[in-house]
Parts: C-alpha cells; sequence; structure tokens
C-alpha cells in the first residue's frame, strides 16, 4: 500500500512542499517504510527529499525551505513488491523526455514482459526491484515517440493509452512533468483509488490529486470527484484536461481499502468509508446472533479491536444490544502492525501497540470485534493479552471473509502460507490464534455493506477472499514468483542493510564529511545540480538517480 499526492498551486511563486508534506501525514496510514516529495521550481527545475523513515522523521522546516516550486508530487510507501532499499523511495524521476516525476500506488503483474521490452526494445535502464520504476520507464517511452521539441495534453494522453495497453495491475498515478504541469490516471479497472479537488485562489484555483478525500478536507478543497477507471486528468497553468484512456473494463474497486486501509473520514468512489464501516457491523451482528445460538453462548461485552474495527463494532453491539467497552488502549505511536514489515517486528509490536484493562475483561465472555485477520499474529497475541487479564471465553468476530488468497494489486499479504485462513476452515482458525470462537462475515454481507452506499459499482475485487483476479493472468507461476519475491525471510536480510533514519540524523556529528555539489543555492531560482549529497553508507550509490536529495542536508 502506498499513498500519493500532487497538488498545482495557481500562484507559482508560492511553494507547495509544506502543504504537501501535510498532506501526506493525513497519508501516512497507508505507508510507514519511506517517503518523499519532489517539486517544480523555475525554469522546471526539480528540487526532492526523500528516505526511508516516516513524514515526521524525513521532513523538517529546513529541507521543506529547500523544497521550491507552486506544483510537486509526494508518495508514503510501504513495499509490496521489491526490497526495503533506500533507492525504491518515491517519487521516481526520469530526465528523458521532458522530465517527469513520478508516483505508483499499486502492483504490476507482467513485469517480466515488461523488463524484457525494456532491455530489447526501448534500451532504458531500470534501476531498481520496484515496478513503480517500470511503469514510469514505460509511460516514458511512450511519451517519447511524439520526438517532439515541445508536448500538449494531446501528446500525454496518447502516450497514456499507449502505456496501459502495455501494462497489467492495479495503479494509481500521479506526475509531473518540468515546467508543465500534473496528473493523475488510473487503471481500467480502477483497483486502486485517486481523486482530485480544487480550491479558490485569488483569481484562479488550486488543484490536488490524493489517494484519500480526507487530505482534501484538511486542505479546504472542495468538489472532490474520483479519477475514473481508464481516466487521465491533466492540470497545467491552460485548465484542466480529462480524457478516457483505455479501453472499458470491469470497474472493482478494492473492497479492503473499506475494510481496513482507508481512513474512515474519507469517502472513496462516492462510497462513505465510514458508513460503509457501520453497515459492516450490522451485518456481522446477525452472522454473530446465529452463530452464537448454534454454539449455546452469551455475550457480555463487545470490545473493538483499535482503531479500525470501532465503527464496526459500535454498531454491532448496538443491534445486539450488548455493552460496548474500550477493552484495549493504544499506543498511538507505534506503527499498523499489518503494514510492519517482517513477522518477527509484527509479533513484538501488538503488545507495545495495545494494552488489556483487566477491569473489561475478567469473568466475562468477550466478543472481540476485529477488522479482518490476515496473518493471524495480531489475533493470537490480542486473544492471549484478553486470557492473561481473566477473560473466561473470547470470540473473535471479524468484519472481513477469511483471507486464504494471495493479493497481487498492492497489498502485502504475499505467501498463501502466512495467511491464517489458507487451508483452514473456521475451527482450525480459532485454534490458530487461541479462540474459543471465531465468526466471519460472509462475503455476500460484505460487499451487500459497501455497494449499498454507491449501488453503481456492481463489482469488488475481492481476490484475497475468492482467489478470482479481475484482471486476469494472474496463475500459479506468477503467484510462486511472487511470494519468492516478498517473502519475509528475505526481507529480513534486506533490512539489516538498513540503517534508520532517526539513527543517520542523530549520528551525523560523526559521520564522515556530506559532499556539497557545487552550484545548490538555497533560494528561489536557484539551480540544482544533479547527483546526490547522501554519502553512500547511508543509502548507496544507486538512491537518487539524477536529481539531488535534500534529505538531512547540514
Amino acid at each position: 500500500m502506498c499513498g500519493i499526492l500532487g497538488l498545482f498551486l495557481h500562484d507559482p511563486n508560492v511553494d507547495s512542499a509544506s502543504e504537501i508534506c501535510e498532506g501526506l501525514s493525513l497519508l501516512q496510514h497507508r505507508g510507514q517504510d519511506a517517503c518523499g516529495i519532489v517539486t517544480c521550481g523555475p525554469k522546471g527545475r526539480f528540487y526532492q527529499c526523500k528516505a526511508n523513515g516516516m513524514v515526521r522523521d524525513v521532513f523538517d522546516s529546513g529541507s521543506i525551505a529547500r523544497l521550491i516550486g507552486g506544483m510537486g508530487v509526494g508518495h508514503v510507501r510501504y513495499p509490496t513488491a521489491g526490497s526495503f532499499n533506500n533507492a525504491e523511495a518515491q517519487p521516481f524521476y526520469v530526465n528523458s523526455p521532458y522530465g517527469i516525476v513520478f508516483a505508483h500506488n499499486g502492483n504490476l503483474i507482467n513485469t517480466s514482459s515488461l523488463l524484457q521490452f525494456m532491455d530489447a526494445t526501448a534500451h532504458r535502464h531500470i534501476n531498481t526491484s520496484s515496478d513503480s520504476e517500470l511503469l514510469l520507464n514505460i509511460f516514458a517511452n511512450n511519451l517519447q515517440q511524439t520526438g517532439k521539441f515541445r508536448i500538449n495534453e494531446e501528446d500525454i494522453f496518447t502516450a497514456l493509452s499507449g502505456m496501459m495497453q502495455q501494462v497489467k495491475g492495479a495503479y494509481a498515478c500521479v506526475a509531473m512533468l518540468a515546467g508543465f504541469g500534473i496528473m493523475a490516471f488510473r487503471d481500467p479497472n480502477g483497483i486502486r483509488p485517486v481523486g482530485m479537488a480544487v480550491r479558490k485562489s485569488g483569481t484562479g484555483n488550486d488543484y490536488l490529486f490524493s489517494s484519500e478525500s480526507v487530505v482534501a478536507d484538511a486542505g479546504g478543497f472542495a468538489e472532490w470527484q474520483d479519477v475514473k477507471p481508464g481516466e487521465a486528468v491533466i492540470i497545467t497553468r491552460s485548465g484542466v484536461s480529462r480524457r478516457q484512456v483505455a479501453r472499458p473494463a470491469t470497474f472493482a474497486p478494492d473492497i479492503f481499502e473499506y475494510v481496513y486501509f482507508a481512513r474512515p473520514d474519507s469517502v472513496l468512489d462516492g462510497i462513505s468509508v465510514y458508513r460503509s464501516r457501520m453497515a459492516m457491523g450490522d451485518a456481522l451482528a446477525d452472522e454473530v446472533k446465529r452463530v452464537l445460538a448454534e454454539n449455546n453462548l452469551t455475550v457480555d461485552v463487545v470490545i473493538p479491536v483499535p482503531d479500525t474495527s470501532r465503527v464496526a463494532a459500535l454498531n454491532l453491539a448496538q443491534k445486539l444490544q450488548l455493552p460496548y467497552r474500550e477493552g484495549f488502549v493504544k499506543n498511538r505511536y507505534v506503527g499498523r502492525t499489518f503494514i510492519m514489515p517482517g513477522q518477527e517486528m509484527r509479533k513484538k509490536n501488538v503488545r507495545r501497540k495495545l494494552n488489556a484493562m483487566a477491569l473489561e475483561f475478567v469473568g466475562k465472555n468477550v466478543l472481540l470485534v476485529d477488522d479482518s485477520i490476515v496473518r493471524g499474529t495480531t489475533s493470537k497475541e490480542i486473544v492471549q493479552m484478553a486470557k492473561d487479564v481473566g477473560a473466561k471465553k473470547v470470540i473473535v468476530a471479524s468484519c472481513a471473509p477469511p483471507i486464504r488468497f494471495s493479493n497481487v494489486y498492492g497489498i502485502d499479504m504475499p505467501s498463501r502460507n502466512e495467511l491464517v485462513a489458507h487451508g483452514r476452515d473456521t475451527k482450525s482458525i480459532a485454534s490458530a490464534i487461541g479462540a474459543d470462537v471465531v465468526i466471519f462475515q460472509t462475503l455476500q454481507d460484505l460487499i451487500d455493506s459497501v455497494r449499498q452506499i454507491n449501488p453503481a459499482i456492481t463489482t469488488f475485487d475481492c481476490s484475497v477472499f475468492t482467489g478470482d483476479y479481475v484482471t486476469g493472468d494472474v496463475d500459479e507461476q506468477y503467484l510462486s514468483h511472487l511470494e519468492n519475491l516478498r517473502a519475509d525471510n528475505v526481507r529480513d536480510k534486506t533490512m539489516g542493510m538498513i540503517v534508520d533514519v532517526k539513527s543517520i540524523a542523530n549520528d551525523r556529528s560523526n559521520a564522515l564529511p556530506v559532499i556539497k555539489n557545487d552550484g545548490w543555492v538555497n533560494d528561489r531560482g536557484s539551480d540544482v545540480t544533479l547527483g546526490s549529497d547522501i554519502r553512500s553508507t547511508v543509502n548507496g550509490s544507486d538512491d537518487t538517480v539524477g536529481l539531488h536529495n535534500t534529505w538531512n542536508t547540514n
């Protein structure tokens, strides 16, 4: 999962970086591994700052002040394919043609054939294992076919149309062309979300692209519109241009966005995440009532697993006329365990993140409501915590059906063997996580809960529950390849090569001297020197190909 953001300010003399940074902090839940911002200033020059770490760790007042320009692109990343290399922090940049900056959320499924095309036909070098860099170069290669000295919107639409004919998978992207403007586009199935909004500014308008509408709300933007599947939107000083650039396909947004990933105060594809979770709770209440009756069980209290399941748990409790209590206190300074790298790190952080209050558990039959059960790591630890503080029985209710299949569209649940529901029935799952009973939402109830808010959407991507992939071309060979690529043990090896952002910042006084490139001046209109001023022991020699990186610049 990733979060993407693009900002275009009407006044080119106002720098966009601080507002992009604020927007990225609102999308931090979508990725906590790395983040970056690239802005475009006078004469079409790009200014960049990106690194591994949270938004609050990477950006400070100094780094933001060096990001000059009235338009820019931002990204927060959790790696879904490839490694944890700092070189894969986005946005990506390619200098030819015309200078393109690119931020991507999703995952491509035909990377092998695309890499072969890049090598044999396009003669473009792909520097990382990220499919995002590959997608950028496919777009750049199509744009280069124009062969023109200066391009226009028509050329960009043509290039995007060509790109969408070549690539398969899920992608919501924001891009920026040097001195030209910003754009957003979405895959023909609309699997990953992106939308746009507008804000009055003086005699003109500011424009925003974002993964979620919450960024628009916080920034004072209005008229939120989702980018349609297969649509491209281009914003320049001349205005806004929109066009459908891909052939019609089945519109199937990822239903897991509503279950877990998106913030409850966001609206995606005309569906309020908050109201969809309310409906999930109502539907789950009926299933809970049925299963409890079958097992001759009663429940004394409903307790949510914070934070995502709170909305559904409250509605469930109200419908069943049961007490709702906050039995777990959350440490808000620990990240989301689902998107933490490495199984061992996830396990350790569950108890760091949550603390059970005994007074809500002692001697009670407790119904724990969670948004989903993925690896079972968090659920097992939480069930044990409840029992450790005196719960008599622990029943776990999931707002989502059993997750038994890999996600190939940009969510990190790669290995089927890591999924606690894979190859297990409900009783076996309950045994695996230590619960007395586990109750799952039915798939039809989940679909109905989300779809009732926008009946125009007839299909959702539910591949993690069904194994049916809307794009096609996902076979056993590809799934095995993806699982090997993303396996936790490979990641753990990679993580050993990563230096923590904070430790590097604290250790700068003892570090080797940073090489300052000639030509960098910290004011508007200054030149930018190609290459990196980060020593190789931090980010590696391939970290920021072609752009000066201002991260941690003294």
